[in-house]
């Protein structure tokens, strides 16, 4: 061990059983230990030894009570040496003076790297930055030992320099932190220097050099605990124009207002910030050991006028927790710590235009014990406050972005329906497998896997896969738009339907077991919508289409590690959302076809924008110079002529010579 602190455990029914510790010194001469005897208590030196014993099984703490400090000057209950205790216990369980099980315990324990006490030694003079290098060295990265190639470090000695004198670092690594620069009088590194050069050039000494702002940060600021506030908040706890969708919620005290959420890479973020507008629905996984605490209910929230609303939590208990509880450790039940903790939480947002009218919160506490592992969900759902049906989340004319897709049942007298892909949980089979609501715009991939023995009939299996595909979508219909009402079907689109192919073989070829064919194991939802028109400068999207199609396989069985009589198939379901435009492109006419053409230079023999070309600095055949000179040339020689060709110079040239 090598820390403070064990933990052992002891199997088997330990009513009767005593647990002693025995420390075990070592022959000088000969460096074997010398064995315990039953007779030890559960205190040795400056060991203690805590049993907390169970039914079937004993946990035992092996505590070390010294102090790990290292020793300062005329102090005492310390560490002399960094290597504090290099000890060997023996850890006895025995009864009736007959020992059951003895462990060795080898104990190499350093003392606290940490300092606390006062310091004595003069400290160290940093100088001004401002006028002299930090670091006038910096390859000199050993303390007490010369580095190889750094020829500024002062502890290597003449002969180790020699050994890599021609190898050193240069540079400003190399310790050359006070180069001459371009514009130093005296500095001849630039290859081109102009003829104004020594008219405008600097004297300065070396000291005066702008490679100091290499070591030089500015003024020394203390260093602030990032917080989630808003960078541009002027007027603290105060939104000017109301939340728009996607903005972090704030708090009164101006701080987001956060609910444990899941990252991209799938964990568990308890400070997750929650975005007007947008639902979630997660859950995370936690121990008792790791339980964190959110964010209080009594804190009160920025509605986004600048008035603070404040939580209306309701507080229920779970009886039944084997639904949240997914794994729990074999412990012993005596002793056995327990906390009561939040198992979910549901948060519901009232909204209106651009502000929050109400938060609703509902709290299930439970009991946790050590060693369970619960399942933790929090959801949040906004709900618009001109309709208290919560299946009408949105009120928007169009969807946004991140809103649940509306589906129903207009064929049925229960005209609720629902739209949904996979979330697998556990070992990812179609059993336990939940189902979750698909996101607008959001292009998704979920699936799940069907347990199939090898003498399974192929009719059956297409029917019980299409029975699975066809659980996603319980609808007829999907809405328009956003805050489509079950009472108009001009607001909804029938969801096309395209029947999975019915394969009258029972097998693909012959009589083979563990083979069939057209198992239509891919569902593909295709959602065509488009950008119909804006509210408040937000673009609102309708659906046009869906559509709805499946892919068939192959399905072979095929042997994991050990060959059974049962394999797996995996099934999945995609969804596709397309953008089309809301009306087709007008055609050009004819005289706007003419008129772009006229000047395309990749369908004419003539490119009129290229008429002036030799004299741009596109043109590389000759220098800038001579084609800006020779084009020059050839203006004045078009100015010229055009002169000459004017009637009134005719007359003033006879005039002349007359």
């Amino acid at each position: 061990m090598s820390g403070p602190r064990v933990n052992l455990l002891f199997l088997g029914n330990s009513s009767a059983v005593n647990f002693s510790i025995y420390l075990s010194p070592r022959d000088e001469e000969t460096g074997i230990l010398q064995l315990a005897n039953c007779n030890g208590s559960e205190r040795a030196g400056d060991w203690n030894l805590n049993v907390a014993r169970g039914t079937n099984m004993s946990k035992l703490t092996l505590s070390l009570t010294r102090n790990l400090q290292l020793c300062l000057p005329n102090a005492t209950d310390c560490c002399t040496a960094p290597l504090c205790v290099v000890e060997t216990l023996q850890v006895l369980a025995c009864r009736d003076a007959v020992m059951l099980a003895r462990l060795l315990v080898q104990a190499e324990i350093y003392a606290n790297s940490s300092f606390t006490g006062n310091v004595s030694e003069n400290a160290t003079i940093i100088p001004n930055q401002v006028f002299q290098p930090l670091g006038s060295c910096p390859c000199d990265l050993t303390a007490g030992a010369c580095d190889v190639r750094c020829c500024c470090d002062l502890e290597c000695s003449p002969d180790l320099k020699q050994l890599f004198n021609e190898s050193c670092f240069t540079g400003v690594f190399g310790g050359d932190v006070n180069p001459p620069f371009d514009q130093l009088c005296s500095s001849q590194s630039m290859e081109y220097i102009p003829d104004w050069f020594p008219f405008l050039c600097v004297q300065s000494s070396l000291n005066n050099t702008p490679f100091l702002g290499y070591f030089y940060h500015g003024s020394i600021s203390t260093p602030k605990v990032p917080s989630l506030k808003i960078p541009l908040q002027i007027s603290p706890g105060k939104l000017f124009t109301g939340y728009s969708r996607g903005d972090p919620i704030m708090t009164e005290e101006d701080e987001y207002f956060t609910i444990p959420q899941q990252s991209m890479a799938g964990q568990c973020v308890v400070n997750a910030p929650v975005a007007y507008l947008q639902d979630f629905d997660v859950r995370c996984l936690t121990s008792l050991a790791s339980y964190e605490e959110g964010l209080p209910h009594n804190v009160r929230i920025n509605s986004g006028t600048g008035d603070f609303i404040q939580q209306n939590v309701v507080y229920r208990n779970i009886p039944d927790t084997g639904r949240f509880i997914t794994e729990s450790e074999s412990l012993p039940t005596a002793e056995v710590v327990c906390q009561n903790v939040t198992f979910a939480e549901h948060y519901a947002f009232i909204w209106k235009d651009k502000s929050i009218e109400q938060v609703n919160v509902t709290v299930f506490l439970g009991s946790l014990c050590d060693g369970e592992i619960l399942t933790q969900r929090f959801t949040v759902q906004f709900l618009s406050l001109e309709s208290t049906n919560t299946t009408e989340l949105s009120g928007n004319p169009g969807y946004q972005v991140g809103r649940p897709v509306r589906a129903a049942n207009l064929n049925a007298s229960d005209t609720s329906g629902s739209l949904s892909i996979w979330q697998p949980a556990g070992r990812g089979l179609c059993t336990s497998a939940t189902h979750t609501r698909v996101i607008f715009g959001l292009d998704s991939l979920s699936g799940c896997t069907l347990e199939v023995g090898i003498d399974e009939d192929c009719s059956l299996l297409r029917g019980n896969v299409t029975e699975k595909l066809n659980s996603l979508i319980q609808a007829t219909h999907i809405g328009k738009r956003d805050n489509a009402t079950h009472s108009d079907p001009n607001d909804w689109v029938e969801i096309i339907r395209l029947d999975p192919f019915n394969s009258d073989t029972n097998v693909s070829t012959g009589s083979f077991k563990g083979i069939c064919a057209d198992i239509p194991a891919n569902l593909n939802i295709r959602i065509i919508f488009a950008e119909v028109g804006a509210v408040q400068g937000i673009p609102q999207q309708e659906i046009l289409a869906v559509q709805i199609s499946y892919s068939t396989v192959i399905w072979q069985f095929q042997c994991g590690l050990t060959c059974e009589n049962t394999s797996f198939l995996p099934i999945t379901a995609a969804v596709q959302f397309i953008k089309v435009p809301a009306q087709p492109p007008i055609p050009m006419t004819r005289s706007q076809s003419n008129h772009w053409t006229e000047f395309d230079c990749n369908r004419n023999d003539v490119c009129w924008p290229q008429l002036f070309y030799p004299v741009t600095r596109f043109y590389t055949g000759e220098p800038y110079s001579q084609c800006l000179a020779k084009g020059l040339s050839l203006a004045f020689l078009v100015l010229l002529a055009a002169i000459m060709s004017n009637p009134w110079f005719s007359r003033f040239w006879n005039s002349c010579l007359v």
